[in-house]
């Protein structure tokens, strides 16, 4: 088919190069007139080198600079790192969105949960669903993962088809949802597959992932052998899990009490889609207190160590209705996200020292991940056929590792891509071609502020260094009325000789004014900045390091 000057290009604006905050763009048609759709938009939890920040988001303002040709935002599954940012994104683009039933109903509890939150029109699809959104259309094809309702799209366009499989694997037993349609995928590669744009999370981990299925079995086991309570945390997300924990509880006559507001947001969901059929009621954490240690599984939120969330404030005995105890048993049903180690390790530390056990997936299988192994991978290239693959969904090094085993499978084209970058699918020959603007947008309190801004690096200088605050008044003649006011946070008490610093910035802020003229006194922002340079030369001499200072001189 002649194209002319249409071009078909894939943007990623999250999701190469890190794990999560994933979000990415399709467009077709000639330079400076493409259609486009947005497939996830999600976020990335930030980590301690960004004080105060809760969240990361994509930088979405080149999009937002073609609102008018955005045909519409397609959410593949549920999870946080695929979803989490449309709430705040969403009015920037208010685009149509299209999403399982499980993906939009989750998102209108949490909406019932955050104060001043938008709804979002949500258009529900169904597996097996084809949507036509300007020159392209959207099929949706169902896929395993550690989430109900995750589809690939198959997205065709007069330029060819391309398979975005987002977050899946091969589980042929999965315990809610869906398996992988293996017959579908062999059909789309039979039709021609132009690119895979596929997940490269566990490629550097050989063989096939194990089934939900192992796990509920070992679980089943574990707490039949348990003699007193048994705590269970993982993803609140895993519906899978949450299922296998309840038939779990119940097999060995156990009550299983859910405690989590994320929890509870799951499960009613999952119940309203249908994949708790058949399970026992889950109980309140008001039953906790009530039931006989050896009669009782609890499942919680917190498997990756949030400091607010159940598990935390039970190992650190202060969440008013649970507790634990000697000799009880906890599971962690989960894996410890990149980042997230400390924060797991502190909880795992207290319930050790309080004398609870601890289980991990490092000694048994009570844990399995959503995403290919490389025997997976090599069984979706098997059946896909693509003539272009472009891994995503990872740090540098999977990224790397998926587009070695691409080319091993006889890929002819495979494109290593970063944020930001326009890759050029067809016709022609597949590479980076462009870079459009993108970043990260830092979720802040309820603000969202650009991570170019000021603020992070700001509040890492006061981390570092403290601060001094210090606030004077001179007359008219530009004499000092009174003692200089000064207030200091996060700096040592003393010098390496014993000196108050209390006493170097006095000594600081008396020796700039003894050393300016009396006319130059008079001038507030020149008396402000000389005593500023010199209180954090003072005591950057005594300490080693410069404090952040602020100066305020008025004139009487």
């Amino acid at each position: 088919m002649a194209l002319g000057d249409d071009e078909l290009v894939f943007v990623p604006l999250g999701g190469l190069g890190e794990i999560g905050m994933n979000a990415a763009l399709y467009g077709f048609g000639p330079k400076g007139r493409r259609k486009w759709i947005m497939v996830d938009c999600g976020v990335a939890f930030a980590g301690d080198d960004l004080p105060g920040i809760d969240l990361l988001m994509p930088d979405i303002r080149f999009l937002e600079a073609n609102r008018n040709d955005l045909m519409g935002i397609i959410i593949t599954h549920a999870h946080e790192d695929h979803i989490g940012a449309l709430t705040d994104l969403w009015p920037r683009l208010q685009a149509p969105v299209y999403a399982t039933k499980f993906a939009a109903n989750l998102l209108e509890v949490r909406r019932f949960n955050e104060q001043g939150a938008r709804k979002i029109p949500m258009n529900v699809v169904e597996r097996g669903s084809r949507v036509q959104m300007g020159p392209f259309e959207v099929e949706f094809v169902g896929m395993a993962h550690s989430i109900p309702e995750s589809c690939a799209l198959a997205i065709r366009s007069p330029a060819g088809l391309v398979l975005h499989t987002g977050d899946w694997k091969i589980d042929p037993t999965p315990g809610a949802g869906w398996v992988t349609d293996e017959k579908r995928l062999r059909e789309l590669g039979d039709e021609g597959v132009l690119a895979m744009i596929c997940d490269s999370t566990n490629v550097i981990r050989g063989g096939e992932s194990p089934s939900e299925a192992d796990v509920a079995k070992t679980l089943t086991e574990i707490i039949g052998q348990a003699k007193n309570r048994v705590a269970v945390t993982t993803f609140a997300s895993n519906v899978s899990r949450i299922r296998a924990v309840a038939e779990a509880a119940a097999a060995n006559g156990r009550e299983c009490i859910a405690i989590g507001r994320a929890m509870d947001r799951v499960i009613q969901v999952a119940e309203d889609c249908g994949y708790l059929d058949g399970v026992r009621p889950f109980r309140g954490t008001d039953a906790y207190g009530s039931l006989p240690r050896d009669k009782v599984v609890a499942l919680l939120t917190g498997s990756q160590g949030e400091p607010r969330a159940a598990l935390a404030r039970v190992a650190e005995d202060q969440h008013p209705d649970v507790a634990l105890a000697s000799g009880d048993l906890v599971i962690l049903s989960s894996r410890t996200i990149p980042g997230n180690e400390k924060a797991v390790g502190r909880i795992v530390n207290s319930l050790i020292r309080s004398g609870v056990e601890v289980l991990t997936d490092r000694t048994h299988m009570v844990h399995v991940s959503g995403h290919p192994r490389r025997g997976e991978m090599e069984r979706m290239y098997e059946w896909v056929r693509p003539r272009v693959a472009v891994p995503v969904h990872g740090e540098a090094l999977h990224i790397d590792e998926h587009a070695k085993l691409a080319r091993s499978l006889g890929v002819p084209n495979v494109v290593i891509a970063k944020d930001g970058d326009m890759v050029l699918l067809g016709p022609g020959k597949p590479g980076v071609i462009d870079e459009v603007t993108y970043g990260k947008l830092y979720k802040d309190g309820d603000l969202l502020i650009s991570a170019g801004e000021s603020t992070v690096q700001e509040r890492r200088r006061l981390a570092f260094a403290g601060v001094v605050s210090i606030a004077l008044a001179l007359d008219g003649r530009g004499d000092l009325v009174g003692d200089p006011a000064f207030e200091i946070t996060g700096l040592p008490q003393k010098t390496r000789s014993g000196e108050p610093f209390e006493d170097v910035i006095d000594d600081a802020i008396i020796n700039v004014l003894r050393g300016l003229p009396k006319q130059r006194r008079r001038d507030a922002d020149l008396v402000e900045n000389a005593i500023e340079r010199a209180v954090r030369a003072a005591v950057g001499e005594a300490w080693g390091k410069k404090p952040t200072c602020h100066v305020h001189v008025v004139m009487v």
